[in-house]
C-alpha cells in the first residue's frame, strides 16, 4: 500500500503536525504549538511556492509550519522546512512584507545556512511538548506531547532559538538571494525593507526585549540601506500585487485574530461598524468561540450568501455545527467544502469525522473512502489514521483497525503503543498481504529491543529533523 509506505520525510514532518483529538481546549494567545488550517496553509503555499521554485527548490519538498505564538519570528530548520509565527503574520501590513520575509528565509534555506547552524548547536532542546490545532477551523486540541521530542522545546526554552544568530555575511547573502527570487518572480521587493523599517526601533532595545526574529536577524541601518537600494531597482519593474493576494492576507489575519486571543482583540480590530468581509469573518469566529452558536451560524451564513464559492466558509459552518453536537447537520456544509476544494486533505477529514458521528453504515463506508483519499494527500496525518481506525472498528475489521492505530502511534512517536497494536494487527491479518507486511514492518521499527534506552517513546529518534540550534 503506497499510502502506508511514504518516504521517511513524510513520517518525520507529519509528527510535527499530527492532530490527536483527545480534548477540546479554548484557544488562547498563550498556548504555543503548531496549527493546522486548510485556508491559511493554502494562502501561505500560494505566496511561497513561486519563491521556492525560483530558488531552485521543489515546492513539494518544502513544508510550511505555522507556530501559534504572538511574537514576531520566522525560521528554517532541518532542511526545507519554513516556520512562521502567527504574530509575524498578523503584524505584516501587506503581502509584500510577508513575502519579503518568506523570500529572505528561503534564501537561508537554499544557501544551507540552517544546516550550518544546527551542526554548531548540539542538543539544546529536550522535555518537549506539542499542542496541535486543526481540522480546518482553528479549534485547539491537546496533541501528543512526546510527538515533537526532536522538534520543539518547551515554551520557556523556545526563546532559546533566538540565540543562534546568523553572521552578517549570511544575513546579507540571504537578503540578496531573497531579493533575487522576488525579481525572478516579477514581484515588488519593497516589502522586505518595509518590514525592517517598520520595526527599526528593535535595534534600540536591549537584547532580551527584542522579538525573536530580530535577535536572530539583527537590524542595522547599513543593512536596511543596502536592501532598500536594490529593492527600489527591482520594484520599478515589478508587477503589482494581485487583489487576491491582498484579500487573502486580510482574511488570513482575520481568521487568526478571531481564533487567537481574547474577544476584545476582535472587537478592537473589527468593530461592528466594519462591514468588510474579513471583519464579518473574525466576528463570526469570535461568536463561535463565545458559544453564541445562533449568532455564529447567522454570521457565517451571511458570508456564504455573499460568496457561495468559498470552501472555508462552509468549513467553518460545518465546524460550528459539529462542535455544537449537530453532526448530521454538519455533513452538508463539510461536503460542500470538499466539493469546492477537492484536494484539501483537512477538509476531507472534517467531512469523514462528521459522517462517522452519524453512525450510519453507509456514512461510515463513505468516511473510509474520504480518509483513504486524505492519506493519499497526507500519509502522515495522524488524526486521519485515528479516524480510519474508528471506521474499520465499526465494520468489525479489527485487524485493519489495529494497524491504523499502530500507524497513528508511530507517526506521533508513541513507539510502545505502535508496537503493541502492530503486533495485534499482525496476529489478525494475513502476513503475505500488504497490510500484514506493514504491520510486521511497524513491529520491527517500534520494537523496544531495537531502541536505545530512554527512546521508547521518541518515535522521531531515527529522524534527521531537529531544531537543535535551528537557524532563523
Amino acid at each position: 500500500m503506497g499510502v502506508m509506505q511514504k518516504a521517511l520525510r513524510g513520517r518525520i514532518l507529519g509528527a510535527i503536525a499530527a492532530t490527536a483529538l483527545m480534548a477540546v481546549l479554548p484557544l488562547t494567545a498563550s498556548a504555543q504549538g503548531l496549527i493546522r488550517d486548510a485556508e491559511i496553509e493554502k494562502i501561505l503555499r500560494d505566496y511561497g511556492d513561486p519563491l521556492f521554485e525560483a530558488a531552485g527548490l521543489k515546492p513539494e519538498d518544502v513544508r510550511i509550519y505555522i507556530v501559534q505564538d504572538d511574537t514576531l519570528n520566522a525560521f528554517v530548520a532541518g532542511g526545507p522546512n519554513l516556520f512562521l509565527h502567527t504574530g509575524l503574520i498578523m503584524e505584516t501590513k501587506t503581502p509584500e512584507e510577508l513575502k519579503g520575509v518568506m523570500a529572505h528565509e528561503t534564501g537561508h534555506m537554499a544557501l544551507g545556512h540552517n544546516v550550518t547552524r544546527e551542526k554548531q548547536a548540539g542538543g539544546a532542546f529536550q522535555n518537549t511538548s506539542l499542542i496541535t490545532m486543526g481540522l480546518g477551523a482553528l479549534a485547539l486540541f491537546a496533541g501528543a506531547p512526546d510527538a515533537a521530542l526532536a522538534l520543539f522545546g518547551s515554551a520557556s526554552q523556545f526563546g532559546m532559538l533566538s540565540a543562534f544568530k546568523f553572521t552578517r555575511a549570511e544575513e546579507s547573502a540571504a537578503d540578496q538571494f531573497g531579493l533575487n527570487i522576488l525579481e525572478t518572480t516579477h514581484q515588488s521587493a519593497d516589502g522586505l525593507p518595509g518590514f525592517m523599517e517598520h520595526f527599526r526601533y528593535e535595534e534600540l532595545m536591549s537584547e532580551s526585549r527584542r522579538d525573536p526574529y530580530f535577535r536572530s536577524h539583527p537590524i542595522s541601518s547599513d543593512r536596511i540601506s543596502a536592501i532598500t537600494r536594490r529593492a527600489k531597482e527591482i520594484s520599478a519593474h515589478a508587477q503589482p500585487q494581485s487583489q487576491k493576494a491582498i484579500d487573502d492576507l486580510a482574511m488570513m489575519k482575520a481568521k487568526l485574530v478571531g481564533f487567537i486571543g481574547p474577544p476584545s482583540r476582535v472587537l478592537s480590530r473589527y468593530p461592528a461598524s466594519d462591514t468588510s468581509e474579513p471583519a464579518k469573518y473574525a466576528r463570526a469566529i469570535a461568536a463561535y468561540r463565545a458559544v453564541d452558536i445562533k449568532a455564529a451560524l447567522s454570521m457565517i451564513q451571511e458570508l456564504i450568501d455573499t460568496d457561495p464559492t468559498d470552501p472555508y466558509f462552509y468549513e467553518l459552518k460545518g465546524q460550528i455545527l459539529f462542535e455544537s453536537g449537530r453532526a448530521e447537520e454538519s455533513v452538508g456544509p463539510h461536503r460542500k467544502s470538499v466539493n469546492l476544494s477537492p484536494h484539501a486533505a483537512l477538509l476531507k477529514v472534517n467531512l469523514a469525522r462528521s459522517l462517522i458521528a452519524t453512525k450510519s453504515d453507509e456514512a461510515v463506508k463513505e468516511a473510509e473512502g474520504l480518509l483513504m483519499d486524505a492519506l493519499q494527500l497526507e500519509a502522515d496525518n495522524a488524526f486521519a489514521w485515528n479516524q480510519l481506525a474508528v471506521c474499520y472498528a465499526k465494520q468489525d475489521r479489527i485487524g485493519d483497525a489495529d494497524l491504523a492505530t499502530a500507524e497513528e502511534a508511530y507517526i506521533t512517536g508513541d513507539m510502545a503503543r505502535a508496537f503493541t497494536f502492530a503486533r495485534r494487527a499482525r496476529d489478525k491479518l494475513t502476513l503475505d498481504t500488504p497490510n500484514g507486511q506493514r504491520a510486521d514492518d511497524i513491529m520491527a521499527l517500534a520494537d523496544p529491543r531495537n531502541r536505545p534506552q530512554g527512546q521508547q517513546r521518541r518515535g522521531l529518534s531515527d529522524m534527521t529533523l531537529k531544531l537543535e540550534g535551528a537557524g532563523h
